[in-house]
């Protein structure tokens, strides 16, 4: 698996929004650190004009909105780092495609450029922070980078790719893009999420557990917590939403309304899903604590009997049968993946080459003038936009394999085509991927309850044999 993390992007001092995008565009697409070129995708865009048009979407939003906010992002960026040797550029940069359009569902244009130049083959993607639609942004929340961790490590997962820790850095901040990294406001609202689990009436009770667990609690119109080793008390309200004073309150109320059918309904379909085992032992290298440890026993112990349950299902008895059940399904994903990976591709291109169409007849006379001017510096300054988009266009169209330039209507009919291919491979792709994912992580839970099973074992029999030797 990689390591994750997710950067937003905001203007350079002193800089304007183009020339931030080319800089950061222009670092990620370099071509010492990308075999000249040779390790870079793209989606919904052109790798180059890529600045140009994450720009014109930026216009677009601000004419259909007309909202403009100061300091606002104008990208993100995903980096993306793999144990060395354990992958090679072209999958690498496959695994950072993936994960990037499942991230973004395929709602924002990006880039994925593949870095060689170091020990560790690393990925950094660069996705607008407005949509193709250029009526939204991409939206960052408190946990957006731990969820981005989990489904970076599924797509690893799905390639058979081995866990990788970032390395620890006491002067970085502990900041929500560090997944391994867990800040007090995450323990507390776990302690939280647990103590809830013992069904408290009312906030005063709920507070008594609390205060089992080691809490100090000062209650008044704000209420605030206080752990152990920190400082300060921290306020429920600033623990983000449904950690309110109130929306405890409701969260209590709401459960002992609820009826008893409906609340085993619901337990009943959160243990039908199938995830992966908890390493409860390196969380608590973590720092997490005892109250951690037992939940995440118990979540195990679900696990493993939802596992063996789905095997059961399935009627594999066999460790040789589930191990070829996930390559096969695997396999079967991975080609429907690159399948409709090819469609997007040309989906993406005709949309790119109808831009380029839209571009050069927008753009003709202002190149033309430019022409008439002699290619005039002082014009190039003034309308150098227009002129970069003009010249854009021609080169897309000089490479082209046909000397016809393609017209708008052929381009729409061909995209509908295209696009109703993916949708059918789309259907399939969606059985299949639920299909891969419940084998190969029910392959990952056994692995690593047999592994678990040797370590304890193994740590039991060392007890034994010193035991043995005292008793001499």
């Amino acid at each position: 698996m990689a390591a994750t993390r997710l950067i937003a992007m905001h203007v350079n001092k002193g800089k304007t929004i183009a020339k931030s995008l080319s800089d950061r565009t222009s670092y990620a697409m370099n071509e010492e650190k990308t075999d000249k070129g040779e390790w870079i995708s793209s989606y919904a865009c052109d790798v180059k004009t890529v600045d140009e048009e994450f720009l014109l979407s930026k216009r677009e939003y601000l004419r259909i909105t007309g909202r403009q906010i100061p300091g606002d992002i104008i990208a993100y960026q995903i980096r993306q780092s793999f144990k060395p040797g354990e992958i090679t550029p072209k999958e690498a940069n496959e695994v950072g495609y993936e994960t990037a359009l499942r991230f973004t569902k395929g709602k924002h244009a990006f880039i994925v450029a593949t870095h060689t130049d170091k020990d560790h083959i690393h990925n950094h993607v660069v996705f607008n922070s407005t949509n193709l639609d250029c009526d939204r942004k991409f939206r960052d929340s408190w946990f957006i980078a731990l969820a981005l961790q989990r489904l970076s490590d599924q797509v690893c997962l799905e390639h058979g790719l081995s866990v990788i820790k970032p390395k620890k850095n006491k002067r970085q901040d502990r900041s929500i893009t560090y997944p391994d990294k867990v800040t007090f406001r995450d323990a507390i609202r776990e302690d939280l999420e647990m103590v809830l689990l013992e069904k408290p009436k009312d906030l005063e009770e709920l507070f008594l557990l609390l205060r089992r667990n080691g809490y100090e609690i000062k209650q008044g119109k704000y209420p605030a917590v206080k752990g152990k080793g920190l400082k300060r008390f921290i306020r429920l309200s600033s623990l983000g939403e449904g950690y309110t004073a109130d929306e405890l309150k409701k969260r209590m109320h709401q459960r002992e309304e609820q009826p008893k059918e409906k609340m085993y309904q619901k337990e009943t379909k959160a243990e039908t899903k199938l995830d992966l085992l908890i390493d409860i032992q390196e969380k608590m290298k973590q720092g997490k604590g005892a109250g951690y440890s037992r939940w995440a026993t118990v979540y195990n112990i679900k696990q493993m009997a939802q596992t063996l349950l789905f095997l059961q299902e399935k009627d594999v008895r066999d460790y040789l049968l589930l191990e070829k059940k996930a390559s096969d399904s695997s396999n079967h994903f991975h080609e429907l993946s690159e399948k409709i990976k090819e469609a997007e591709k040309k989906l993406s291109e005709i949309a790119v080459l109808k831009t380029h169409i839209y571009n050069y007849a927008k753009t003709r006379e202002v190149y033309v003038a430019y022409r008439r001017a002699g290619y005039s510096k002082k014009f190039l300054e003034e309308h150098r936009e227009e002129i970069t988009l003009h010249k854009a266009a021609k080169e897309a169209f000089g490479n082209l394999q046909t000397d016809k330039l393609p017209k708008i209507k052929e381009l729409n009919e061909a995209y509908a085509d295209i696009l109703k291919q993916k949708k059918e491979l789309y259907a399939e792709y969606r059985q299949v991927k639920k299909e891969m994912q419940d084998y190969v992580t029910a392959k990952h839970n056994i692995d690593f309850f047999f592994k678990t099973y040797e370590n304890e074992k193994a740590v039991q029999d060392k007890r034994a044999q010193k035991e043995k030797k005292k008793g001499r």
